[in-house]
């Protein structure tokens, strides 16, 4: 050890060794990278005074440690002895003692919650020698005792020792039998001893040992199974689906355990503190009597609704709704809970903030700023756009009066259309076929996460808005249709039934996640309620829609808050006046290439294979007046708004007939003895254009300057319109952009015929025509200083900017290997769909900066898909773009995410 002044402060402060143990009474919930979340808050809720029973959490550091290593770390075993001493101190009872046990639950618990995703072993520190002195703690209820046991063994052999859990529910299942019942509850003290006999047996068929009968060898080995769980596959689906990063671990907390199995005066439960599928205010959950806390999140029995434990037990309802109160003030959100009733007491065993989804999470930001819990920073930093996304697909139109089958609880909103599949596996394969799917489940379990992921929907005959699947589909805001009890589901034979319909996998249903309802066939879609809203068909003045009341107000403040404008990419007068009613200040992308495809191809193509001056000029001259008129509709409906016009950039491949069908067409008409006619000329010009890559072919300022005439068109049209147009009392803002450009010299000739016609065109008229260029070639990027010579605004074109600094083409590499490379963990997530910052970032802040410091009044914005991507939006906001332009439907989410940018990169929030 160092001595005073030796080496400095941090060093001489620093421990021998690690702690990796820490009791309840000393963390609180500012600890979660250490505790994780569900340690943090039980330490909070300690520190509250609120009825936990004592524990302890082994650190995140632990769980790291001992993944790098593959052994838990040297000193822990010693820590969490002393940690164990202290717990049997407080509960009077021993780990292993026959006479008085002490029996404790081992969790696991990450910074981010998981729902489902690790392992949990409860009734750890039981064994032969403990049950008669468990039933002795419970009044001689040797029923209690067996069922404890026989629950740990199957915890435990499925998930410390990978004993198949199926194994266990046949057993289950054939005790069930003997009795004639289909209750476990039913199964009296005799039964369970001999099913716990039963699942030793199975135990030991798999793992060529005898159930562990030390106490402290189970609880060892359920820390390090939990510790396993962070790298179990449904860990690291579930991670890699939430943006979770795959390097925290999770923390493991060693709980007293309490009872929710001794009786009908006793139970488990999960509530929250509002409805997590509407927001609506109130206490929500389920209550399952004689149960044991995965019983209830499991929905292997149809629970009671909260509401019921009023009459059950009026006292410690009336506890619960207090200390619920206290929660949600405390952590000023809607907060989840779990709790355990023995025999009359009442005990928490876990809060976190709340899954909810999409539309609650903007109605309860929105209550509390009503309720002066929060400021409205803070309600726009609690949603994201994501969510608002979700809050656009279209719903069920009812109006034809469908019938519904069945009910049950709508329990994750939305419309979902799909054919049945009973099976994970199947949902995946169905889905990749490009198959919608529903999901449909007795009641689902962790492993059926990918299934989950894959379907549309998911539908179950168990359980209700605390079980798994409702909990998880909440999270990922899938539909989700929960104990639909009415349900007779045969997974075996692949098929469910409901009064006089049978349903069998592959046939179409429709449910609704919001009522609960389940329909045969495809019900039809109407625009949601968001939708109409933004397209003006619902008046937040005259409304009492409390969503779109809370959207309303939560989007005009982060108009209000933001910096970023927020165009759109549209290419019609149609698609500019939807993306105005969204919301969109002007066009950040019209791309000429689309006006030009379907019965206008043809030009196109006869301006490009033209063999001299005289057809090329005969094409451009038939092309002019439409153009004209393209620009002349989409100039009106954004009046008074920017509007950036891309000139053409055909990959020529887009535009020219297929190489391959031409050849085909002309060697068929030369073996009919037949003259193949235009085609044979034509397959000679296709040929002699033909591209191996035309993506970094002949296209952009490239055929623009290959091909005279082609972008003086197109500059004309332009302009011609804004000179029609302001004529008329409009005031049109045209922005020409010139794409794929590399070098300042390919601009410049571009500028200097372009500034000749417009000037020629508007002569006296006030219509300013700005030239910019679109940054998404590297060497755009990296010479920006000088490009800004030439260009008064740079907009960055990030699919091709992407595609570049990556090698890849975007048209091939999704499907390719995309797919591995997220499996491996080295994309988190597409780089086409959420911007590299730390390559193509980069290249972006060298323009910006380059660029800027060339031209101080350089107007920068993208028109890239990354424009509507929130996490891509922020970044934009911090290098210090002007813009950002998406697709009209993504304008909306684009807002929100430009304010959510602003408000937390001045720390202005109120967290």
């Amino acid at each position: 050890m160092a001595v005073a002044g030796e080496s400095g402060d941090a060093f001489r402060s620093a421990p021998e060794h690690p702690r990796y143990v820490y009791d309840f009474t000393e963390g609180n919930r500012e600890q979660r990278d250490l505790l994780g979340g569900k340690g943090a808050n039980l330490a909070e809720m300690t520190n509250l005074g609120l009825p936990v029973p004592p524990g302890f959490t082994i650190t995140t550091e632990a769980c790291r440690a001992y993944l790098d290593r593959g052994v838990l770390p040297a000193d822990l075993p010693e820590q969490i002895a002393a940690a164990l001493a202290r717990l049997e101190s407080q509960r009077g009872k021993r780990l292993g003692d026959p006479a008085d046990p002490l029996l404790v639950s081992v969790r696991s618990g990450a910074k981010f919650s998981m729902p489902g995703m690790m392992e949990t072993v409860l009734n750890v520190g039981l064994n032969d020698d403990c049950v008669a002195g468990l039933a002795a703690q419970a009044g001689g209820d040797e029923r209690f005792a067996w069922d404890s046991y026989r629950r740990l063994i199957q915890m435990y052999g499925k998930t410390v020792c990978d004993v198949p859990g199926e194994e266990f529910e046949q057993a289950l299942e054939a005790a069930k039998r003997t009795r004639a019942t289909d209750d476990d509850l039913a199964l009296d003290a005799d039964d369970l001893r001999k099913l716990v006999q039963a699942y030793q047996k199975i135990f030991f068929a798999h793992t060529g040992r005898d159930f562990p009968q030390d106490p402290r060898e189970q609880l060892d080995l359920a820390i390090g199974a939990v510790f396993d769980s962070w790298h179990a596959d449904r860990a690291v689906v579930y991670r890699r689906q939430e943006r979770i990063p795959a390097d925290l671990g999770t923390a493991v907390n060693v709980v007293a355990m309490v009872f929710g199995n001794l009786g009908p005066d006793s139970g488990t439960g999960v509530a929250f503190t509002r409805d997590p599928a509407t927001g609506a205010q109130g206490s929500y959950g389920d209550y399952l009597a004689n149960a044991q806390g995965e019983d209830v999140v499991a929905g292997i029995r149809n629970t009671l609704p909260l509401q019921e434990l009023a009459r059950i037990d009026r006292d410690c309802y009336d506890e619960l709704m207090t200390i619920m109160a206290r929660l949600e003030n405390h952590y000023r959100d809607l907060c989840d809970i779990e709790f355990t009733i023995e025999r009359g007491k009442l005990w928490m065993l876990q809060t976190r903030v709340g899954k909810r989804t999409a539309a609650a999470a903007f109605v309860i930001a929105s209550q509390l700023v009503d309720e002066g819990m929060i400021d409205l920073d803070e309600a726009l930093h609690r949603v994201s756009g994501a969510q608002l996304a979700q809050l656009m697909f279209p719903c069920f139109d009812l109006s034809a009066g469908p019938l519904a089958i069945a009910t049950g609880i709508g329990a994750s909103p939305g419309a979902a259309v799909g054919k049945v599949v009973f099976d994970s596996a199947r949902a995946v394969e169905l889905a990749g076929q490009g198959e919608p799917v529903i999901l449909v489940r007795r009641e689902t379990n962790p492993d059926d996460l990918p299934g989950m992921i894959a379907a549309q929907g998911i539908l179950t005959s168990r359980g209700g808005k605390t079980s798994h699947a409702a909990v998880v589909a909440r999270g990922m805001g899938k539909t989700c249709l929960c104990g639909a009890d009415a349900l007779d589901v045969d997974v075996r034979a692949g098929r469910f039934t409901v009064g006089e319909h049978a349903v069998m996998e592959g046939d179409v249903v429709s449910i609704d996640g919001t009522s609960g309802c389940l329909y045969l066939g495809a019900v039809p879609v109407r625009p949601s309620e968001v939708v109409q809203y933004f397209e003006g068909e619902v008046d937040p003045a005259t409304t009492d829609d409390p969503l779109v009341l809370a959207v309303h107000r939560i989007l005009t403040h982060a108009d209000g808050q933001r910096r970023l404008a927020v165009r759109t990419n549209a290419d019609t007068g149609a698609d500019a006046a939807r993306a105005r009613r969204f919301g969109a200040q002007g066009i950040g992308l019209c791309r000429t290439e689309h006006m030009f495809l379907g019965e206008r191809r043809g030009l196109v193509e006869r301006l490009i294979l033209a063999h001299d001056e005289a057809q090329r000029a005969a094409a451009l001259a038939d092309l002019l007046p439409l153009q004209r008129a393209d620009f002349v509709d989409i100039f009106r409906e954004m009046d008074g708004l920017p509007v950036t016009v891309r000139l053409i950039d055909p990959p020529l491949h887009e535009f020219l007939p297929s190489l391959e069908e031409l050849a085909v067409s002309v060697a068929l008409a030369h073996s009919r003895g037949q003259h193949p006619g235009r085609d044979e000329a034509l397959l000679a010009a296709v040929r002699r254009m033909h591209e191996q890559n035309p993506m970094l072919g002949l296209r952009g300022v490239r055929l623009g300057l290959v091909i005279p005439g082609l972008f003086a068109m197109q500059v004309r049209a332009i302009t011609e319109a804004a000179a029609q147009l302001a004529a008329a009392g409009y005031d049109p803002r045209p922005e020409i952009m010139v794409p794929l450009v590399g070098a300042v010299q390919e601009l410049e000739t571009v500028r200097a015929e372009a500034d000749r016609i417009i000037a020629d065109v508007l002569g006296e008229r006030a219509v300013e025509v700005l030239i910019g260029t679109m940054i998404e070639v590297p060497r755009a990027a990296l010479t920006a200083g000088q490009l800004a010579s030439s260009a008064e605004f740079f907009s960055f074109g990030t699919n091709d900017l992407t595609q570049m600094a990556w090698g890849f083409s975007r048209d091939d590499v999704e499907g390719a290997f995309f797919w591995r490379y997220l499996e491996l963990g080295i994309f988190g997530i597409s780089p086409f769909e959420s911007l590299d910052t730390d390559g193509v970032g980069r290249l972006v802040r060298i323009a910006v900066d380059e660029g800027r410091a060339a031209r101080p009044g350089l107007k920068i914005g993208v028109c890239g898909e990354h424009g509507g991507d929130p996490d891509s939006v922020r970044f934009f906001h911090e290098a210090g773009l002007d813009y950002v332009s998406c697709s009209p439907f993504r304008v909306p989410v684009a807002r929100l995410a430009a304010g959510r940018a602003a408000v937390e990169s001045t720390g202005s929030d109120s967290r």
